[in-house]
């Protein structure tokens, strides 16, 4: 219920701001209208002896002059309503309706023509339908009928909402574009008087921008260099809507949706190019590695006795670890000398295998074995 509350009274705003309404009809111009009737029924009942009709007539009149002003916020329901309720107070307590049909008249015709303009709001009026001067600010009073309020101006930077749906870029691939646009008004009468409608004209002109901006662009400029396209859109837009009294600030690319199949068809291309930087990276290290070992053999050439210390290193690396196997090249073992270092290796191998399956002094041997010695 209070978020109904709350949207009416937003739409009631808008439409105050809007062309339509002649005036805007606030908490302030309900409360004017309201005591100038209250003092008018003081004064009838100081004038004329106490009725109960009186009361009533004036109250109920102030509280729907108030609801429709309120509702409607034009000089035309301002005529009907005033007219109505004085006749209904001359039919109801003639001859001494003369003081309430006055009050009635004077609060209906006065209570709208005091207006208030917010902080960041300029208003412009109008008088017998020609541009007479803008309202800043604050507190302003108005003609009754003559004058009309035609709009109030926000001043802020709004930020508006566009979008273009299935363009084709310079290379011929669909996309949709969404994007946003800061922008404000700083000439108020150029923006009321010169344009219909303002903020559609801000809107349309940006998607129109948009459009022709991604005709220009090819889709991979567009995904690396949003700025740049929010920048061109801005110019465009900025050089049209200077003419009418408003400012575009900034265009921002909010989102870029490409069709699914080309997403895929990028998403195997970007794959295979880091295969690609990843085999040339590891082509690189295996040359820079060969260029290493070309160096070191040229300090082994003519030195042997390196080239077996190295030998003996790199077996003893190999076969420090339990269980290890060095599978080495006949080529090598015959350069580097390996020939008698791993028939020593193997020696040893043999005899420790054996001494585990020896069995020691005091055991049977096994079943199926005979004694060796003749034992």
């Amino acid at each position: 219920m209070i978020k109904k509350k709350e949207t009416m009274l937003a739409g009631l705003e808008r439409f105050s701001a809007s062309f339509r309404a002649d005036f805007r009809f606030g908490p302030l111009n309900i409360m004017v209208l309201v005591g100038l009737c209250l003092a008018g029924l003081i004064v009838h009942l100081n004038v004329f002896p106490f009725r109960l009709q009186a009361v009533f007539t004036m109250v109920g009149a102030a509280l729907a002059l108030a609801i429709i002003y309120r509702v409607s916020q034009v000089w035309e329901a301002v005529l009907i309503l005033t007219t109505v309720a004085g006749l209904g107070a001359y039919l109801r307590h003639r001859p001494e309706s003369w003081i309430l049909i006055t009050t009635l008249v004077v609060a209906g015709l006065l209570a709208p023509c005091l207006q208030l303009a917010y902080q960041w709001e300029k208003a412009l009026v109008l008088r017998f339908g020609k541009f007479r001067h803008l309202r800043g600010a604050g507190l302003f009073v108005i003609m009754p009928i003559i004058d009309k309020v035609a709009n109030y101006i926000d001043q802020r930077i709004r930020v508006t909402d566009f979008k273009a749906e299935t363009t084709l870029t310079r290379d011929t691939v669909p996309v949709n574009v969404d994007a946003i646009a800061f922008w404000m008004v700083w000439d108020a009468e150029k923006a009321v008087l010169e344009v219909a409608d303002f903020e559609d004209a801000v809107t349309l002109s940006a998607q129109t921008a948009l459009r022709d901006a991604i005709g220009k662009s090819e889709l991979g400029e567009m995904l690396s260099h949003r700025d740049r396209l929010g920048s061109e859109i801005q110019q465009v837009l900025d050089a049209k809507t200077s003419a009418w009294g408003i400012t575009v600030q900034s265009v921002e690319i909010k989102d870029i949706i490409i069709p699914k199949d080309l997403e895929d068809a990028m998403s195997r291309q970007a794959q295979a190019e880091r295969e690609r930087q990843s085999r040339i990276i590891l082509s690189t290290a295996e040359t820079e590695i060969a260029e290493k070992f070309a160096t070191a053999s040229r300090q082994y050439i003519n030195n042997p006795v390196a080239l077996h210390l190295r030998a003996m290193n790199m077996v003893f690396e190999g076969l420090k670890k339990k269980g290890s196997m060095v599978i080495v090249p006949s080529t090598a073992v015959e350069t580097m000398g390996l020939g008698a270092l791993g028939g020593l290796t193997a020696f040893d191998r043999i005899l420790g295998q054996q001494a585990k399956e020896k069995p020691t002094e005091g055991e049977a041997p096994a079943a199926g074995e005979t004694p060796r010695g003749g034992e």
